[in-house]
């Protein structure tokens, strides 16, 4: 998943000027790298405890929750300058520059503080970085106005959806809309995820110890889809679901919101405005897409359900119809049975310090790129086992730097995600301002007896955000406003599915995959999970899923991108990797033609440039359809 995506301010360089790469010279060699592994499977070493503190990410003002105002009225102070410089430049390739200075500026600030309002433990931190989140949206909308004048014919595209085109009245509106959507979406993301409360009393008390209790009451905090007993997922299943008016309020409130924006700046629906620049490019293309998938799947998807339906029989006769909470734990218990395997048996297998110089030793083979763990310095870190990676190239040397939190913690949120916290772009001087991400996962500590050890299904997700912090390292665009995965969202998700394909492979798998005790290898076969694509199960009265689906969020309109990115991901595979996952030939040409260009480049151009054709909506069904045809469910597959 990403975050920490672009404002929209300058959204319109990604038409305007394409993609450049370099940056030049070898970066230094730093003396405190060191492996990747070890820095993971042993206790974290500490960070230097004396001297100043250098604040978050080395951002001197961060070293108290009130330095967030000054970094504001510092990047805003920077962003004043460069609109007088603007306002007196006339049109050519010099504003451009000028514009991506100014979107850098307030990037570096807001990006960070995205990052920071909802994974840093202390509270005081959280609530500054959110006021200054809504600080810097308001003044995108407010204070700049001079240069979206200035330049709206270079841009009209990106500054109609910002609604720069509109008279004063109507300007306004959209502006207040834009504050609004903001405010809707942080409150229905909280509301997202907060547990719902039930008298212990209504349940039965043999399943009470499966949740939190509090005095009277029961916590229900998720769905509990993996446990066996199919009351428990039942009460979850509704408890959790259950409609919460304010939630449901506060959804309609946004869908209405961004549809009357969409309106106000010229399009027909929401979902017009935001498939815009997107390889689907309207919704009537991803309809298209989804309903022919959809035709081709349904009869398989029914079988399935009979299968599933058949083995609750066999366990459960006396309640054996399917309902929705039991498809994730019966396809489970089905595979176990088809495949004879116990995914939980290959934890040892997969330790995370193994699985990173899994990571290593491919981008190593494929991109000449090496992983290194670097020490910290005072006030650097939210938290003492975060863990800072140096991204190295053989040749280019020092690309960027990836901030892992990979571990649970109290309010850490329980998504996988990545988050650009300073986007690459060339400088005045020449030199390249380097990357720097975060990958957040929520993995368990390890314990006195074994490191954090992994699922299939983690180590999965693992190699999933590490494609998306690849893609932000590999950037190499003029801009940093285009730069890695600030791109069309459908093409976004290619980059990070492919690494599923490499994750599922025996040849990938067996080069990290070591018992952690007795270094043994992997023999035997292991099924992939695979998560339901489609639904045929009944609606349970009184249930609202979509008020706790958090994607309506980040991915409005946009949900179908993973589908798309993975028919698209299936297509590269299978052409260019299949044969040999190692082939540092077809890594350089993915680096060229789809990592390089970030958002400076029309995503259907990278994947031409990538597959020699250009994919219709038949070729990515095809893709999706193939690959449950050819078996690749399995995990991995045996060697021999």
């Amino acid at each position: 998943m990403l975050s920490g995506c672009r404002r929209a301010l300058p959204a319109a360089l990604r038409l305007a000027v394409r993609g450049w790469a370099g940056g030049r010279g070898r970066r230094r060699v730093s003396t405190s790298w060191s492996p990747v592994g070890a820095a993971f499977d042993a206790k974290q070493q500490r960070s230097r405890l004396t001297g100043q503190s250098t604040g978050l990410f080395g951002v001197p003002e961060l070293s108290s929750p009130e330095g967030f105002q000054e970094a504001q009225e510092k990047a805003l102070q920077e962003t004043e300058q460069l609109v007088q410089k603007a306002c007196t430049t006339p049109p050519g390739p010099q504003i451009v520059m000028i514009f991506d200075q100014l979107s850098d500026a307030l990037c570096r600030v807001a990006d960070l503080a995205d990052f920071v309002k909802i994974a840093h433990p202390d509270f005081a931190f959280r609530e500054a970085a959110e006021e200054t989140c809504r600080n810097i949206d308001s003044a995108l909308s407010n204070r700049f106005y001079c240069i979206f004048r200035q330049v709206a014919e270079l841009f009209m595209f990106d500054f109609e959806i910002s609604g720069i085109h509109l008279d004063e009245e109507k300007r306004k509106r959209a502006v207040d809309l834009n504050v609004k959507i903001l405010d809707l979406c942080n409150q229905f993301l909280i509301g997202a995820h907060l547990p719902n409360k039930i008298d212990k009393q209504i349940l039965p008390e043999h399943i009470r110890y499966n949740f939190a209790v509090e005095g009277n009451y029961i916590q229900i905090t998720g769905l509990h889809a993996d446990c066996s007993d199919d009351l428990v997922r039942e009460a979850a299943y509704k408890i959790f679901l259950y409609p919460n008016a304010e939630q449901l309020r506060c959804l309609e409130e946004l869908l209405t919101s961004r549809n009357h924006l969409a309106q106000l700046v010229g399009y027909n629906t929401f979902a017009h405005r935001a498939l815009q620049g997107t390889m689907a490019r309207t919704p009537e293309k991803v309809m298209q897409f989804l309903e022919t998938l959809s035709d081709r799947l349904f009869q398989r998807t029914l079988k399935d359900f009979e299968m599933m339906e058949g083995m609750k029989m066999k366990l459960n006769p006396q309640n054996s119809k399917l309902m929705p909470w039991d498809h994730p734990y019966y396809s489970g218990v089905l595979r176990a049975e088809r495949y004879n395997i116990e995914p939980s048996l290959y934890c040892p297998f997969f330790s995370l310090g193994a699985c990173m110089e899994g990571l290593n030793f491919l981008f190593n083979q494929l991109l000449g790129i090496s992983l290194y763990a670097e020490q910290t310095e005072k006030g650097e870190l939210w938290c003492e086992d975060v863990r800072k990676l140096a991204v190295v190239h053989e040749n280019e040397g020092l690309l960027g730097y990836i901030y892992c939190d990979f571990y649970q913690r109290a309010d850490k949120p329980h998504q996988d995600c990545h988050f650009t916290i300073r986007g690459g772009r060339l400088r005045k001087d020449g030199e390249y301002q380097l990357p720097v991400v975060v990958l957040m996962l929520s993995l368990p500590h390890s314990t006195r007896s074994s490191p954090t050890l992994l699922t299939p299904g983690m180590m999965e997700n693992l190699f999933h955000e590490m494609g998306h912090a690849m893609h932000s390292m590999l950037g190499r665009t003029r801009y940093q406003h285009v730069t890695g995965t600030r791109c069309p969202t459908d093409f976004a998700e290619v980059p990070s599915i492919l690494m599923e394909y490499f994750a599922s492979d025996y040849r990938v798998v067996n080069q990290f995959a070591r018992h952690f005790q007795t270094g043994q290898t992997v023999s035997q076969k292991i099924l992939k999970e695979t998560q339901e694509k489609f639904y045929g199960l009944p609606y349970v009265p009184n249930t609202a899923w979509q008020l706790r689906f958090s994607h309506l969020v980040g991915y409005g309109a946009k949900y179908y991108s993973y589908l798309m990115s993975r028919a698209i991901a299936s297509m590269v595979w299978k052409q260019c990797f299949v044969q040999n996952p190692f082939d540092r030939a077809m890594g350089e040409r993915y680096r060229r033609e789809m990592l390089a260009h970030g958002g400076g480049k029309e995503p259907m151009l990278m994947v031409q440039g990538m597959l020699q054709k250009s994919p219709s909506v038949e070729d990515f069904v095809n893709a999706l359809v193939s690959d449950l045809d050819q078996d690749f469910e399995t995990f991995f597959m045996d060697s021999e």
